[in-house]
C-alpha cells in the first residue's frame, strides 16, 4: 500500500437528511457480513435510514457509501506507521461528519484499530452516550481479545454500549467487565446465507490468498509456487484463485506473470454468489479459511506477514493456530505454515494429501464438529440484536 493515499476533504451530506445508523466496517469481510445484517434489518425496517463507511456490499444494501473503506489494504503495524498521516486524515474526516450529522446510533464492524479509536474520541468529546452524548455505540464481530490485547475489553467496557461476537467461547472474555455482551449467529450460518464453496472432488483446488494487497503480493506467489510444486505428483491439477475486488484482481495478474508455467492451468474468478466447487485449497487464514473449512474442503493454511510484524506478533499473540477453523476445534484440522515454514516442498506436499480421496471425508467430519461447536440454535441474528437496539 502506497503512502499517497487520498481521501475528500468532507463526506458527502446524508441524502435523507437524517442518519438513524451509521455503519463502520474496513474490511471486504466485515463489508459483506455487514451487508447480510443490514439486508434482514431492511426487510423489518423498510425506513431505516443508513449511511455507512464500508464498501460495495454494504451500498447495494441500501446504505449511503461515505467512502469505500474495502480499497484500503493495510495489515500490520509497520504498514499503519508507514501510513500514519492518511489514517489521521481519514479519522479526522470521519469525526467531523459525525459531529455535523449526529447519526441516533453507530455499529462499529471487527476494523478495531480504527473503530475502538473512534469510540473513545466519542465518549472524550462528550457525543456517544457513555460520554453524555446522544449517539448510541454497538460494536459487532469484536475484536480478538482472546488473541492479543486482552486488556482492550476494559477500554470497550468504557466506551461502547453493547458488543456482539460471532464465536460463542468469546462471551466468556467479558465476563469481568459490565459490558453487555451477546453471541450472535455467524453469518456463515445464518439460513438467509450461503456458503461460498462446495466440496467437490472432481473441481480444481482453489488458491485464497486474501483480500489485502499487501497480503496478496506476500502469499500469492507462496500459494502459486506451492501449487506448482503438487503438480509434478498431479500435472492435470489445476487450480481457481478467488478474488473479492478490481484492485485485488489486478495484484493477482501481476504476480501470475512471474509464473509463465502455470497460465494454462490457473484461472482468476470472481467472488460469486454462487458456490464455488473445490477438491482442496491452499488460503490464507483469513474469514474464507472457515468458509472452506465449514464447506468440507480439505487442504492448508499459508501465512507470510512483514518481518518485524512477525516477530512483534510472535510475541504478544498467545494462541496456537492461525486458522479459526482449528482454534475452534483445538487441533489442526488445516495444517498451518507460518512465514520461514511456508515453503515450496511443504505446501505442495499439503496440497497433493488434500487432494487424496480419505481427506474429504475428514474435512467434511471437521466441517460437523465446528457447526456443532458454532450451536446456533437459539441466537439471534445480527441483524436482529441490533434492531433491538435501535427499537
Amino acid at each position: 500500500m502506497e503512502s499517497a493515499l487520498t481521501i475528500p476533504t468532507a463526506y458527502a451530506a446524508p441524502r435523507d437528511g437524517t442518519v438513524d445508523l451509521l455503519i463502520i466496517s474496513g474490511e471486504h469481510s466485515g463489508d459483506e457480513h455487514a451487508a447480510e445484517m443490514l439486508e434482514s434489518m431492511h426487510a423489518e425496517r423498510p425506513d431505516l435510514k443508513v449511511a455507512c463507511l464500508g464498501g460495495p456490499k454494504l451500498e447495494a444494501a441500501g446504505a449511503q457509501l461515505l467512502y469505500d473503506l474495502t480499497t484500503l489494504s493495510v495489515v500490520g503495524l509497520f504498514e499503519v506507521v508507514k501510513n500514519i498521516r492518511f489514517y489521521k486524515k481519514l479519522f479526522d474526516c470521519t469525526l467531523s461528519w459525525i459531529e455535523q450529522y449526529q447519526p441516533r446510533h453507530i455499529c462499529f464492524v471487527d476494523y478495531p484499530g480504527f473503530n475502538l479509536r473512534l469510540a473513545e474520541v466519542l465518549r472524550q468529546r462528550g457525543l456517544s452516550k457513555k460520554g453524555g452524548g446522544s449517539i448510541s455505540l454497538s460494536y459487532y464481530i469484536g475484536p480478538q481479545v482472546w488473541a492479543w490485547k486482552a486488556k482492550r475489553r476494559f477500554k470497550m467496557e468504557e466506551t461502547l454500549d453493547r458488543l456482539s461476537v460471532i464465536f460463542p467461547f468469546e462471551v466468556e472474555c467479558y465476563q469481568d467487565t459490565s459490558l453487555p455482551v451477546a453471541y450472535v449467529l455467524h453469518p456463515f450460518l445464518d439460513a438467509n446465507s450461503q456458503l461460498p464453496f462446495t466440496q467437490d472432488p472432481e473441481a480444481p483446488v482453489l488458491l485464497l490468498p486474501g483480500s489485502r494487497i499487501a497480503a496478496c503480493q506476500r502469499i500469492f506467489p507462496v500459494l502459486l509456487a506451492g501449487f506448482s510444486e503438487a503438480r509434478k505428483l498431479q500435472p492435470d491439477l489445476m487450480a481457481w484463485v478467488i478474488y473479492p475486488s478490481k484492485a485485488i484482481q489486478e495484484v493477482l495478474e501481476t504476480v501470475l506473470k512471474s509464473f509463465p508455467q502455470l497460465k494454462s492451468a490457473v484461472e482468476l474468478i470472481p467472488k460469486s454468489d454462487s458456490a464455488i466447487p473445490a477438491k482442496a485449497a491452499l488460503m490464507s487464514s483469513g474469514t474464507m479459511s472457515l468458509a472452506v473449512a465449514l464447506s468440507g474442503i480439505p487442504g492448508a493454511i499459508a501465512y507470510r506477514m512483514n518481518t518485524w510484524t512477525y516477530r512483534l506478533g510472535r510475541w504478544v499473540v498467545k494462541v496456537p493456530y492461525i486458522g479459526i477453523s482449528n482454534l475452534l476445534l483445538n487441533r489442526s484440522l488445516h495444517p498451518e505454515y507460518i512465514q520461514g515454514a511456508a515453503t515450496v516442498k511443504a505446501l505442495g506436499a499439503a496440497l497433493s494429501r488434500a487432494c487424496e480421496s480419505d481427506a474429504a471425508q475428514l474435512a467434511s467430519d471437521g466441517a460437523n464438529e465446528i457447526k456443532k461447536v458454532l450451536n446456533p440454535q437459539g441466537a439471534p441474528t445480527a441483524g436482529e440484536w441490533l434492531l433491538r437496539e435501535l427499537a
